[in-house]
């Protein structure tokens, strides 16, 4: 099953995410900002991130940048 990591804020939009991902078979795991989205990423190594552009703390470009310069290779979908 492939595992898709979350980072977005607004908790509405993450939870109507997340059902329709599950619904589709897929392992969701949430973020609701971008310094927990890195520790996330970093330990449960994901197959797709989707990220939010505006984030409190860190934001998602910012999140992008470390994921990428830690060697995180999987995709990274902005969401704006």
């Amino acid at each position: 099953m492939a595992k898709i990591l979350m980072i977005e804020d607004e908790q509405a939009l993450r939870r109507a995410l997340k059902d329709a991902f599950e619904y589709h078979g897929y392992s969701v795991i949430m973020a609701a900002d971008g310094e927990s989205g890195l520790k996330y990423a970093e330990s449960e190594r994901p197959d797709l991130v989707i990220l939010d552009v505006m984030l409190p703390g860190i934001d998602g470009f910012e999140v992008c940048k470390r994921l990428r310069a830690s060697g995180f290779s999987a995709p990274v979908l902005m969401l704006t």
